[in-house]
């Protein structure tokens, strides 16, 4: 019988916590620029100046979160030889809090003791704001608020009252800054004009990563991550490679290259090497690609599945109209209402973004007209797995 005792092997990982994403290194690689634009916005909060509102966006995995931790706690540092500047900062995460009411609730418990919380419901919104206005009249002084995945807030209450809360009376010993960080590159154009002029003071694009920039942020982490001489020549270019490609994320990186030492660790192999990262890239792409589809809407979902049966019969690149018949077919099995042809579109364009199908726009003139032809950009036994929990019931 297998032994399934736990010891450690001691082997590939140092410190395999440094290609986590809440480890934040001394110092941030391969994003100068931001970082210089970043720094200038909070400048004035070493001065003892009225903060700046800030807002940051890019994709996910640029760098935004970590930026912001890295600078802020050189700005916690650097406060503290600074007489008569008292600063506070206060972190929520958004994902999960969709509403103003939620998310004041959120860091009223941040400011608060744990015996002193209050609960999600059975408040007016006003209490709630004036006990956010009380903890942070309390603590005095400079504050600056990371609302991080701002846009996941569907309302506006909360992002307008904030930066005005000084000017409005709200509190008079507290200078509030508020740094909002998003993901969805349009949400800036969402909000109403009122709340974009005070959120939106100073703002900081944050590109992709490309290849070069990749390897810089993996070389980093690897120091301190691996064992000397485990990696390979090649892994390191293979993992960034691969982020580039990924939109430029560096967590996808992180990820691979942290995936290729479990995989070579769980293998009892001495070396991580480049066919170790080809393993890791297949598990991580299907379990990207399930949780991407668990989490989507039902009728996304019902979308999805039509293309994958075109895609199994052979059927695809299938045109728009070729995937609403599917569509419409897998609804009445499902007992659902289909949506519109619009809404279909919609869908597709939304699983083109999401990386899970692609789409190509072919033009044939007068006499063929415009249209878009679709087919799976990820293997149909992983969009399968993903769609089988929450379509069982489907055949």
């Amino acid at each position: 019988m297998t032994d399934f005792g736990f010891k450690p092997t001691g082997r590939i990982f140092d410190e395999r916590e440094a290609l986590l994403e809440e480890w934040t290194p001394k110092n941030l690689v391969g994003r100068d620029e931001e970082l210089s634009q970043y720094h200038a916005a909070l400048q004035p909060v070493i001065e003892g100046e009225t903060p700046s509102n800030i807002f940051l966006y890019g994709k996910s995995g640029v760098g935004k979160t970590a930026a912001t931790r890295f600078l802020l706690r050189l700005l916690e540092r650097d406060a503290e030889d600074v007489d008569g500047l008292d600063l506070h900062t206060v972190e929520v995460n958004c994902d999960g809090l969709n509403s103003s009411y939620q998310t004041g609730v959120a860091l009223v418990n941040e400011l608060r003791a744990p015996a002193n919380q209050i609960s999600n419901t059975g408040y007016p919104q006003a209490s709630v704001y004036q006990f956010l206005f009380d903890e942070l009249e309390k603590l005095g002084g400079t504050v600056l608020i990371v609302l991080d995945e701002v846009d996941h807030i569907q309302d506006d209450s909360l992002l307008y009252k904030l930066p005005r809360a000084r000017s409005n009376g709200d509190v008079t010993n507290s200078r509030i800054g508020v740094i909002g960080i998003s993901n969805d590159l349009n949400f800036r154009n969402r909000l109403s004009s009122k709340v974009r002029s005070s959120l939106c003071e100073k703002e900081v694009s944050f590109s992709a990563y490309d290849a070069n920039e990749l390897q810089e942020v993996l070389r980093q982490r690897k120091e301190v991550a691996f064992k000397d001489g485990v990696l390979e020549e090649g892994v390191i270019e293979m993992c960034a490679a691969y982020g580039a490609k990924d939109s430029g994320d560096a967590r996808k990186a992180l990820d691979l290259l942290l995936e290729s030492g479990d995989i070579a660790r769980e293998s009892n192999d001495e070396f991580v090497t480049e066919a170790h990262v080809r393993n890791a890239r297949k598990r991580l792409q299907t379990d990207q690609v399930i949780e991407g589809i668990s989490n989507y809407s039902r009728h996304g979902q019902l979308v999805l599945w039509a293309l994958t049966i075109l895609e199994e019969e052979g059927e695809t690149p299938a045109r728009t109209r070729d995937i609403r018949e599917s569509y419409e077919k897998l609804c009445s099995r499902d007992g659902s209402d289909p949506i519109s042809n619009r809404a279909v579109r919609e869908y597709l364009a939304e699983l083109e973004t999401l990386g899970l199908i692609s789409s190509t726009q072919i033009n044939r003139g007068i006499s063929g007209g415009k249209f878009k032809e679709h087919k799976l950009a990820q293997s149909v036994s992983s969009v399968k797995s993903g769609l089988e929990e929450s379509l069982e019931s489907t055949p």
